[in-house]
């Protein structure tokens, strides 16, 4: 009797195995959309970096089709919280940013789990942040600032993108390294912020690259910053130190995105993705559309999966306390 049903236990498994070597062996099937979820609005910076990149891993999935879908809301988790209910198949996957990071700590109801609801796949991007201020700011470099904020403590407002937002936790960041609290002001997203800024409404801003570039150059606001391990190239912020070279030491933040798909997605799928993901990044075309967002393509080792992960458990572990300490929530 043992002898039959180790058979049968055999026979199982080999149908299992079989099926499984199936749907990786020939995904992605030619017939089959391969979606990529965002979780923020179409046109936006991580939406534009999602469309350039299912363009750039087209060719190396064997010419799939790529589509986005934005599931938009809560700080990015309604969108993430999808992907988690999805088929682990390796036809919907998620785009996300550094909320994998900071939602644990903002939110005060994730539906999911950050460290094992899902599978990394492997980072994409870095995004740095300037340390910005109104173009009449009486500081000409960022040591000058530091003393113009020692002298006014109490008086300075810093702007913001939103609760929860990039820049928001960058002015947390830069408040918590500075040891002074500021009135930090929240907008409904950058572009409002820049325009209070630049009328002198409110004090600073650290915002992406994205955003600040061209009215740094345009000497529509001061920079004084960036938030990078090394100085940028780009001409309108090649002159601008890193924080680290200004005094505050081991102050970085970028905004980062990675890739990934569903707990439970088969294992030679994930690799197939990882191995088309490292091939987009390698693409020139797709290289220069992000240079052009001011964002640093990845090319060290969290472009492999367990390293990805690794370090958005790192940055979990950095948010956490300012967060908490800022006493900051979003619902």
């Amino acid at each position: 009797m043992k002898s039959i049903k180790r058979v049968l236990s055999l026979a199982a498994l080999a149908v299992v195995t079989t099926g499984v070597w199936a749907q990786t062996a020939s995904y992605p099937a030619p017939d089959k959309n391969i979606t990529i979820i965002v979780p923020f609005v179409a046109g936006g910076p991580t939406d534009r970096v999602a469309r350039d990149l299912a363009e750039a891993m087209r060719k190396p999935l064997g010419g799939a089709t790529i589509v986005i879908e934005n599931a938009v809301g809560a700080g990015g988790s309604i969108g993430a919280a999808k992907v988690t209910r999805a088929q682990p198949d390796g036809y919907t996957l998620m785009l996300h940013h550094i909320s994998m990071a900071t939602m644990p700590s903002l939110l005060r109801n994730v539906p999911f789990k950050v460290d094992s609801d899902f599978e990394y796949l492997g980072m994409i991007n870095d995004v740095p942040m300037t340390v910005i201020a109104r173009p009449n700011m009486e500081a000409n470099n960022f040591k000058d600032l530091v003393t113009w904020i020692n002298q006014n403590k109490g008086k300075i407002n810093i702007g913001n993108a939103g609760i929860g937002s990039a820049s928001h936790l960058c002015g947390l960041l830069l408040q918590n390294a500075l040891q002074v609290d500021m009135t930090t002001v929240p907008f409904s997203g950058t572009a409002p912020a820049l325009v209070s800024l630049i009328g002198g409404q409110i004090d600073l801003l650290c915002d992406q690259t994205t955003n600040t570039s061209s009215q740094i150059e345009g000497k529509k606001v001061k920079g004084y910053a960036v938030t990078t391990p090394k100085r940028l190239t780009t001409a309108a912020l090649k002159d601008l130190p890193t924080l680290d070279e200004a005094g505050l030491k081991g102050v970085q933040v970028t905004v980062f995105h990675g890739l990934y798909a569903p707990k439970g997605t088969p294992a030679a799928v994930q690799k197939r993705l990882n191995d088309a993901l490292k091939v987009a990044l390698k693409d020139p075309e797709f290289v220069k559309k992000q240079e052009g967002l001011g964002a640093v393509v990845v090319s060290d080792s969290r472009v492999e999966p367990a390293e990805h992960k690794k370090f958005v458990l790192s940055e979990i572990a950095k948010w956490s306390p300012i967060i908490k300490a800022a006493g900051v929530y979003a619902d």
